[in-house]
């Protein structure tokens, strides 16, 4: 997935890669595949709402994995599924509307999907990934742009990573289309939606 920088949290002597492309031979030793941790991360978005304030919601249930490649971030991959119906706006019934017919139809559209493309370092602690992203069984590229959080080994034992990513989609590009119009003019949904990542995932044994 490419998701490798120089940060490191139990070494604070590590230098930051400052060209693009630039990868510490070091962080070979972060190869491997990862499971992500759900109970400690978050797929979350940002909708603007009657043109005036943002909704914020959240995803309650999802998997994902990663095979890390630290000495090339390009040979790097992730999945991740999400189930539609664990959305969550902190109102039932947007979220009721929102799993409708409506916009998400979750009853015939259970789950979307990502699957990464490729991924590149973008210099330090930054890294850009791409894959397709599946909603309403349309499927369409999306870019995230990551940084990277560093390494750690929990009280459990658990050799853990964590990124923060964060990308914009239009939801009409996958048939979210429906809205309504304002009187002072506008919509009451915007199409465009930011996508937050905030992961942290353990190495498989």
């Amino acid at each position: 997935m490419g998701i490798f920088g120089r940060k490191n949290t139990t070494e604070s002597t590590a230098t930051t890669a400052t060209a693009v492309g630039t990868v510490n031979p070091d962080l070979a030793a972060l190869t491997g595949d990862y499971t992500i941790d759900p109970s400690h991360s978050t797929i979350g978005f940002v909708a603007r709402h009657a043109m005036v304030t943002n909704v914020k919601g959240h995803f309650n249930d999802f998997t994902g994995s990663l095979h890390l490649d630290g000495a090339d971030p390009a040979g790097s991959t992730a999945t991740i599924d999400v189930t539609m119906d664990s959305i969550d706006t902190g109102s039932a019934d947007r979220d009721g509307h929102l799993k409708g017919s409506d916009f998400f139809n979750t009853e015939e559209f259970p789950t979307m999907t990502f699957r990464s493309t490729g991924a590149r370092a973008l210099g330090g602690d930054d890294y850009r990934i791409t894959g397709d992203l599946s909603i309403l069984g349309v499927t369409k590229p999306l870019t995230i742009d990551l940084e990277f959080n560093g390494t750690a080994k929990d009280p459990f034992g658990n050799e853990r990573v964590g990124f923060e990513g964060k990308a914009e989609i239009l939801r009409s590009e996958w048939g979210l289309t429906w809205n309504a119009a304002l009187e002072t003019g506008g919509v009451l949904v915007s199409d465009k939606i930011k996508l937050n990542f905030d992961i942290s995932a353990i190495r498989n044994a």
